[in-house]
Parts: C-alpha cells; structure tokens; sequence
C-alpha cells in the first residue's frame, strides 16, 4: 500500500535538523487546522440524557406511575418509577453503542506527544501537532499524527485498529524523497499512523497529515457522518413505524372505548390504551437499523473500505455485478519492460530512448516509471524540451517534441494500432507488427510501440504530426495479477455477484490476466469497448449478462456500460480512480475510488473509498455488507416475531372482557429482554457470503420476501395461540387471574427465548449469554413468590413449565426451520 506525500508541507526535507519555530507553528495551524481526529461534543452527557429521555418508554412510566398513584397504589408506582432506572440504563446504553465505533476509534488516540521544536523536546498535547512537526515516539506509545518515518530503530508496530493484521509490522526510515512528483507515493513501510501503537524501538516521525485528513479522521467522520443521514431504507422504515402507530392509536382507541364500555371506568380505559400504545410502539425498528449501520461503517473500515455515504452499506450488501478496473484493482499496479523488441535497423538503445523521451517523470504513470527506470542510464543531453502533447483517449499516443541541434525531434508513444496508421512502413511490416503485438498481449503483456519524426526547426508554432513517423519498435510490461484476486473471483462466483473487467488494455492482454483470475471460470468472453457500443445501441445491454471483460474501454463506455447493467436490475459497484471515471462513479450504486492512486475529484464522486486499492478489499467489503444486510434481516425477524404474540395478546385478552393482561411493569420486563437481543444478538452472527437474489428481484429487493411474511405469520400466530391458551385455561381451570398472568407472561417470555434460539443458532458468545439470563430472569420473576407478587403473578406449576418449555422447544425447531 501507498501514500502521498505532499513534500512542500515538509519542506522538501527529511533531516532531523530542520523543525518548526513557534511562528512557524502558529501559521501552520491556521492553515491546517487542530489535529483534532474527533471533535468532542462538548455537552456529552447532556446530550445522552437527551437522548434518553427521548424514549417514549420513560414518559410512559412516569404517566402511568401517575396513574397509579391516583388509584393509591401506591406500591406499583414506586415500582414503576423504580422500572425508569434500568430501562433508561438500557437505552442510555444503546444509545451509547449506536456511537461505539466511533468510541472505540477515539480510544485509541492520545492525550500528549513528543515534539521537537526549535531544537528543543517538549511534551505538548497531542491536538497542538500540525504537519511538519518533528515528532519522537518510543515503544508502547500511539502514534499522535501521520507522517513519515525519518529515523528508525527496530520499530515495530502494532496496527491491528486500522487493518486487523494481528502481527506487528515493521517499520523503517525512509531515506529520501523520490524526485521528479510533488506528491511521491511512499509506501507504508515508511509511514506511522495515528492510533496505531510502536511495540518496540523508537522513531523520528515528520509529520504530514494532521486531524481528519489521517486515515483514522478518515474513518471516523465517515462513522460520524452515516449517522446524521437518511437512507432509503430508513426513509421506509420511518413510513412503516408511521403506519404502525396509526393502526395502534387505533386499536388503542377502540380498546379504550371497550373497556369503558364494559364498565372497567375510566383509569382503567386509558391505563388499557397506554400500556397497548406502548406494546405496539416499533421504536426497535429504526433505533436497531441506525445501530447496523454504525456497525457496518467501523468493519467495512476495517475491510479497507472507506464509507462516506451511509446509503453505500445498504447498497454493498445488495451489489450483484462489479465492475472493476484491471490495473493496480486486478493486477499489483507496478509495472516493469519485460520485453523490448526494435524495428530493423533500430538500435536497442535508440527504442528505448525514444521511448524515455515519450515519458514524464511527474505524469504519475506507472508505465512512464517503468520506462524512465529501465532507460536511466540512457543519455538524453542537448535534448531541449519544447512542447508536450499529453495521452488522451481519443488519440491513445502521447508525443514529447525535444529540439535537437536545428531540428525537431518528436517522440511518441501509444497503442500500437494508433502508431502503426501514422508510420510509414515497408510492405508487408505492419501486418508483421500486428502479429508481433498480438502474440506478447496474448502472453499477458501491456504493450505500446513507439516512433519518432526528425523535422527541420521552425520559428512556426509547432503542432503535433500525425503522419511520417518512423517506426521504432515496441516495449511490453508485465504487471502480474495479485495474489488474492483469484480467491476472491472465486468466492464472487459462489455468491452470486458477477465480476465485469473493464479496461483500456488491448482485448488479448485482458483475456490473458482474466483467464489467470478465474474469470468465465478460465474462458473469459471478452469483447472490445467499441463493439459494447454498438450492441448497446442496436438491442440494449442483455448481451452483457454473458460478457467477463470489455477490453479498450474509455470512461464513457464504461459510464454507458454502468447504466445498462442497472437496466438490467443489476446492483453495480464500479472502480474508478480518476476525473474521467466520475460519472460512472455517480452512476453506480457503490462508487468505488481508489485511495492510493485515486484522484481527489473519484474520492468525492465515490460512496466508498477504498485505502489499498486491492480488488481483494471489494470483494471482503461485499461479503461483510451482504452479512450485515443479512444479520439485519434476523434482528428484524426477531422483533417481528416477538412483537405478534406480545402485542395480539395484549389487545385481544382486555378486548374479550378479562382483566388487564400486562401492567407497566410487565412491559419494562419485556422491553428489557427484546431490546439488547435485537441490538447486540444479530449484529455479529458469523456466515460466509449469502447468495445473491435472481436478477428480477434486484433492484427492488425489500427486507423479506413473501416466503418469510408466510413463515413469521404462521410462527406469530402460533405463539399467539400458546400464550392466550396459557392465560385463558388457566384462568379457566383455577380461575386466579394473578397465574393465568404468570402463565401467559412465561409463555412471552419462553417466546422471546425460542426465537433468539431459531434464529441466531446460538452462533456468537452474546446470543448465548442473552438465552441465559433471559431464563435466569424468568425463574426469578415467575417462580420466587416475593417477586412474583409484586408483579401481580402467581408460580405456575411444574407441569406448566414442562408444557410451555416443550412448546417453546417446538417454536424454537420451527423458527431455524421456517423463519
């Protein structure tokens, strides 16, 4: 993995000797501002006190405590005043978990650092670094900012909290600053970063990025920001939480009416009707939905992948189609002349400076490195630069004009089919070159050819020539696959997600790298861009769905391409690293922009930044989303079913002229137990990438499908069934409504535990411990008289438990079969 270095914050120098002066400092900070990589809330408590009280739970307490009170029982409202301090330490709780990535990111910053400064070490906080600080980290410190390491002494660090690499990584000084770019990338061998941790030596770190332009500021305020946006999904939950309390104020209302109706008076009509509201009120919903997806954007961080939009976690775990770039994505973006091949008559050594001469140091491409390292050697003295004429996609050729004694001397280097028309070759050599090239394409080479002019110099403005020029030869790169890809195609393909390469490269170089990576399981389909085009023009993009590779691709190909898979209800993912790649990026689902190579303009087009650049990181980001989408479904599983026989039962028992049902108090135990396994149960369930959705069903994939509306029904109504059987033949038999309460209310309960059980197979240490406590919590509150009889029950028998337990162990089987 790179970095850029902008040097000038630097100061182009990489000796310990130079530091910043107090002024210097002071300009600085104005001009990069605090190396705060989280702003703190500066009422924290306040405003999770806020938060709290926002819970319609609490409000709901306090009335009916009130309501109690009128009724002199006075025993049941301390209670239930009492209830208010575990209930809003769950919520204070929750609320705070929502936050928990971002929590967990802050730990791991420090308070104070080392500086040198006017020559002199001083212990300054942390938050006072600005770059171009000289910074001295020793064995068991935190790095306080990112920068490069200048000195360097068995340095080894522990960075686990930013790429989960559990083994420490060794670091080393860099030496010098690569010449010829004013943002050299620097591998991350030479990097510290902050909140990561030097375990042993020492180091001398100049630091470049302060605050949140660190890859941990990175993180964080794309943590911070996922959750002050609305989502699509959040925007449909909020309709359904709307329909919900709709259709429960009226049923609350009709129950009101009954019950006054039937002569219970009016506390107790507006008791029924308050305590039915809350039953039935789904705050679970968009409070567990805001909480995955906080979770979501803290372990795509770790995948390597950069969430800025909070609709991308949503949508990357529904992506069916990537469209991914082949260099540097695919393939380790290092390039190397493997094959020189001259014209007749043309010297190595001619080729190959023809060849520099075509090149830039400061252009940024990987081939023009390779070129000027290959041809370092190679004199280029009394070669006077007088205009350059950069690549485009149109013309695919780059041209230097040098003058060189009383001549122009042009260098140009492109595609070789663009080279070849522009030549003036002998009878029978072009179709010779043709042949040449692609014979090293179909071998997995990246190959250009190269050629020059010679004019006589002119006072005249020069313009490129596009005719005359002599053939010089061709260079082939190799640039190998990287190792993981292949795997990670794999795992693709078992998933269901297709994998589209779309490339500038010549159509047999791509074959050649795409066959390697298992694409079309070894036998790629592979067309060119140009023929894309008119395919989609004639009869749309259904031919897509049996292509591997669009070889000569240019971004506006490629941004038709993105579209017509979307037509096709493809979810698409698309690559993209510079200017030309943005409305492609804008028109995918989940842009994808490179972070080590990518351009500034692709990282703000893209939903998703990717830090290493790795197709590898795509494809673990997918897997984790299509996980987190999948344990979402679970958890909202899980409140539905839980919510059928809790809210039927307390709607039609009161309605059928029997006592209240539930009292406040037997709420707060309830939403003690659902509201941590919705939470905390689902959020980690482990799995391997789910399968994708069949094509059709793509773009409008909802939660569940009909298939799951049936089996929650059949199982809601089933537990219906139980509890109201428990309470009514109880009630029938004894005729003590106090155990017909603790029967129904164990048979909730024993509910709440079958499902956690079906649904999350008992899979992760926090279902385990909830299933514990949660028949722990019901043997005390059932079974010790004391504590049963302030909840107005009863101990239900031995052979009641052996009944409702047989029955839950049957929900149970029939929730991991069915739901």
């Amino acid at each position: 993995m790179f970095r850029a270095l902008p040097v000038e914050r630097i100061n182009q120098s990489l000796s310990p000797g130079w530091n910043l002066d107090e002024e210097e400092v002071v300009r600085r900070r104005a001009q990069y501002g605090a190396n705060d990589v989280v702003e703190k809330r500066r009422n924290a408590w306040l405003g999770l006190l806020t938060d709290t009280l926002l819970d319609p739970m609490i409000w709901f307490l306090v009335a009916a405590s009130f309501l109690f009170a009128i009724l002199s029982k006075y025993t049941s409202a301390i209670i239930l005043l009492l209830a208010i301090i575990p209930i809003g330490g769950m919520d204070a709780f929750l609320h705070w978990r929502t936050q928990v990535s971002t929590q967990a990111l802050s730990s791991r910053l420090i308070a104070y650092a080392r500086v040198i400064r006017d020559g002199r070490e001083r212990m300054i906080e942390a938050r006072d670094i600005v770059p171009g600080d000289l910074v001295l980290v020793k064995g068991g410190e935190y790095f306080a900012a990112d920068g490069v390491i200048i000195s360097a002494e068995n340095a080894q660090v522990d960075e686990s909290s930013l790429t989960g690499e559990a083994f420490p990584v060794s670091k080393q000084a860099l030496a010098a600053i690569p010449a010829g770019s004013a943002q050299p990338l620097i591998s991350y061998t030479y990097w510290g970063l902050v909140g990561t941790r030097l375990l042993t030596g020492s180091t001398l770190v100049r630091v470049v990025y302060t605050g949140k332009e660190t890859i941990y500021g990175e993180i964080v305020s794309s943590v911070l920001k996922t959750q002050q946006e609305m989502t699509p999904l959040q925007h449909a939950l909020a309709r359904l939480v709307f329909i919900l309390i709709v259709v429960a104020s009226g049923f609350c209302i009709l129950l009101a009416l009954v019950r006054f109706y039937q002569g219970f008076g009016l506390v107790d009509a507006i008791l029924s009707a308050a305590t039915l509201a809350v039953v039935a009120l789904p705050d679970e919903f968009p409070m567990t939905f805001t909480f995955f997806l906080g979770v979501g954007v803290y372990r795509l961080a770790k995948k390597h992948a950069l969430v800025k939009r909070a609709v991308s976690v949503e949508n990357i775990g529904r992506v069916s189609c990537i469209c991914t770039d082949k260099t540097g994505t695919i393939t380790e973006g290092r390039f190397r002349v493997a094959v020189s091949t001259p014209a007749q008559s043309v010297m190595q050594a001619d080729l190959l400076l023809c060849a520099k001469l075509a090149s830039r140091a400061d252009s940024g491409d990987p081939l023009d490195a390779a070129i000027i390292d290959v041809a370092k050697d190679l004199p280029a003295a009394g070669y006077e630069s007088k205009q350059v004429y950069p690549f485009t996609e149109e013309r695919k050729r780059e041209t230097s004009c040098y003058q060189l004694d009383r001549q122009f001397y042009f260098a140009t280097k492109g595609a070789p089919e663009v080279l070849l028309n522009i030549c003036t070759l002998a009878s029978g050599q072009e179709d010779y070159w043709r042949e040449q090239v692609n014979q090293l394409a179909r071998q997995g080479y990246k190959v250009i050819a190269c050629a020059r002019l010679l004019l006589p110099a002119q006072n005249a403005a020069l313009a490129e020539p596009d005719r005359n020029y002599e053939f010089m030869g061709v260079l082939a790169f190799e640039d190998p696959p990287r190792q993981e890809v292949f795997a990670a195609v794999r795992q693709c393909r078992r998933g269901g997600i297709r994998v589209l390469m779309i490339t500038g490269d010549h159509p047999s170089t791509a074959k050649k790298i795409a066959a390697d990576i298992g694409l079309g399981e070894g036998a790629p389909n592979v067309i060119t861009a140009g023929k894309a085009e008119l395919l989609l023009r004639k009869g749309g993009g259904e031919f897509l769905r049996h292509v591997d590779v669009i070889a000569r691709a240019v971004p506006s190909q490629k941004f038709a391409v993105v579209n017509a898979l979307r037509d096709l209800d493809e979810i698409v993912a698309v690559t993209g690293d510079g200017v030309n790649d943005v409305p492609a990026l804008r028109a995918a689902d989940v842009g994808i922009a490179m972070g080590e190579r990518g351009m500034q303009s692709a990282r703000e087009a893209a939903s998703i930044v990717l830090l290493d650049d790795n197709f590898g990181s795509i494809v673990n980001a997918v897997s984790e989303g299509k996980q987190l989408f999948r344990n979402l479904q679970l958890s909202f599983k899980y409140l539905l079913l839980v919510h059928t026989p809790y809210v039927l039962s307390a709607t039609l028992i009161p309605l059928m002229g029997f006592p209240l049902l539930y009292y406040p108090i037997h709420i707060v135990c309830i939403e003690l137990f659902i509201h941590p396994t919705c939470m905390l149960v689902f959020q980690n369930l482990p799995g391997e990438m789910p399968a994708a959705v069949s094509s059709a069903a793509k773009r409008r994939i909802s939660f569940f499908n009909p298939y799951d509306w049936w089996g929650m029904g059949i199982l809601g109504l089933y537990s219906t069934l139980i509890v109201m059987s428990a309470y009514l033949m109880s009630l029938y038999l004894t005729g003590n409504d106090m155990i017909a309460r603790a029967n129904a209310f164990l048979a909730v309960g024993l509910a709440h535990i079958a499902f956690t059980l079906g649904l999350s197979r008992l899979q992760s240490l926090t279902a385990r411990i909830i299933v514990i406590v949660s028949l722990a919590a019901l043997l005390l509150l059932v079974q010790v008289p004391v504590i049963a009889n302030y909840f107005n029950m009863q101990p239900p028998s031995l052979a009641t438990w052996g009944v409702l337990v047989f029955l839950s162990t049957v929900t149970a089987w029939l929730t991991r079969k069915f739901a």
